[in-house]
């Protein structure tokens, strides 16, 4: 169980103000459908981070915990730096696709965009972490869809009142600090 807290607590403030977050808002005002949105995302969720955990996993039989504890926790501490960063979105991957609806485009954006984030690089680090394939897949699945869904539904209204570098600065406060902890108290400890 904590393999699956610790993965949905992580990518959930990862994902706060990532460039998903800025194509989900995108996509619901453009097809104004977000269930087909919302299953979009969580299908592309599912096969991009049981993708990253299964590499995740492998790494972790190669390493000894002594490397994973630095590994991780100088992790840790770049996605806080890359959580400063703003995200852009690409419009050649949210510009739907001839003909494809709201699910399609929205499974075929997300897929591509998560490739190489923040959150699949956590999601390779937390499954190494745990060697736990089938909790962590759920944990960052389940953050995603925490911070997602409510930018499908909210998005819009939500950015207009909260700016989006406090919470950025936030999100990189806090997965900065874990790579701290980490790195001092060890990866038991996380």
């Amino acid at each position: 169980m904590e393999a699956f807290l610790i993965s949905t607590g992580v990518v959930a403030i990862a994902e706060i103000g990532d460039k998903t977050q800025l194509l989900a808002i995108l996509l619901a005002t453009r097809f104004r459908r977000p269930w087909p949105i919302v299953a979009g995302i969580f299908a592309a969720t599912i096969a991009n981070h049981l993708l990253a955990a299964s590499v995740g996993t492998l790494i972790a039989n190669w390493l000894g915990d002594d490397a994973m504890r630095w590994i991780l926790g100088v992790g840790f501490v770049a996605m806080g730096l890359w959580a400063l960063v703003p995200d852009k979105v690409d419009e050649d991957e949210t510009r739907a696709r001839g003909g494809m609806g709201a699910f399609m485009t929205t499974l075929i954006a997300f897929f591509l965009v998560e490739m190489g984030d923040k959150t699949q690089v956590a999601t390779v680090a937390l499954a190494a972490r745990f060697d736990d394939l089938l909790l962590v897949t759920m944990g960052t699945t389940f953050g995603m869809m925490l911070a997602n869904v409510p930018a499908v539904f909210l998005g819009e209204v939500v950015t207009r009142v909260v700016p989006l570098g406090v919470v950025r600065a936030v999100a990189a406060a806090i997965l900065i600090a874990v790579g701290a902890f980490t790195l001092i108290f060890g990866i038991q400890a996380v």
